[in-house]
């Protein structure tokens, strides 16, 4: 904490001196009766450097901005499996999902395919059912992903009563013909794009796999 504390004030000293010096030189140019020109160049000099010091300190902030706080997400941690999976199935939903675990922000996910709850991992929700709202059925309907930066901000929230109630942000993937990958970050705005990029080649992955089953199924 005291290095994070550190690096705060090193990251605003420039704006804190910029600050000071443009005031003092103002106050020194109104108490002064008689300027000379040397002290209005040193003036101008002096405004310019300030200036600088301000504007270095909100350029760094824009390149550096200050990364989203993580909240614990409340729910126990869990790994639940449907029965119905084959061993296969199985294997690789578990490998793909703690991949996005382990490389990815992510810390609670649900595979929800053809009406049916695969898999859940990472912290759980209340509740193990998923009622598809307008949100989960725009992704299975249109085929493209929804990115939730910060649920807090979305009426439509409510429909992710399986997620954690605290979940920050959530990405709805679409995972083969039937299903989705839904996913939940403890953070708000901290998906990066090679965050996107690998639940889009997961979930591709598994909606193949899953795809290929419902055809065997179904010529059987």
């Amino acid at each position: 904490m005291a290095k994070a504390d550190e690096n705060q004030w090193l990251r605003r000293l420039p704006l804190v001196v910029g600050s000071v010096g443009g005031t003092l030189l103002m106050l020194n140019r109104l108490l002064t009766p008689l300027v000379t020109d040397s002290q209005a160049r040193a003036d101008v000099v002096g405004v310019f450097l300030s200036a600088i010091l301000i504007l270095t300190t909100l350029l760094w902030r824009q390149i550096q901005p200050v990364p989203p706080e993580a909240v614990i997400l409340d729910g126990e941690e869990g790994f639940d499996l449907s029965d119905a999976l084959s061993e296969a199935m199985a294997t690789e939903l578990a490998w793909a999902s703690h991949m996005l675990l382990t490389n990815t922000v992510t810390r609670s996910l649900v595979a929800y395919y053809d009406g049916q709850v695969l898999m859940r991992r990472g912290i759980l929700g209340p509740t193990n059912e998923v009622v598809v709202g307008p949100i989960l059925e725009r992704v299975l309907t249109k085929k493209k992903p929804v990115y939730l930066v910060s649920l807090k901000l979305y009426p439509g929230k409510v429909e992710f009563n399986y997620l954690p109630e605290n979940t920050q942000g959530i990405i709805c993937q679409p995972m083969g013909d039937q299903g989705v990958l839904i996913l939940g970050a403890n953070a708000p705005r901290s998906y990066t794009k090679q965050d996107e990029a690998w639940v889009e080649g997961l979930a591709d992955k598994l909606g193949a796999s899953l795809d290929a089953l419902s055809v065997t199924e179904v010529s059987a």
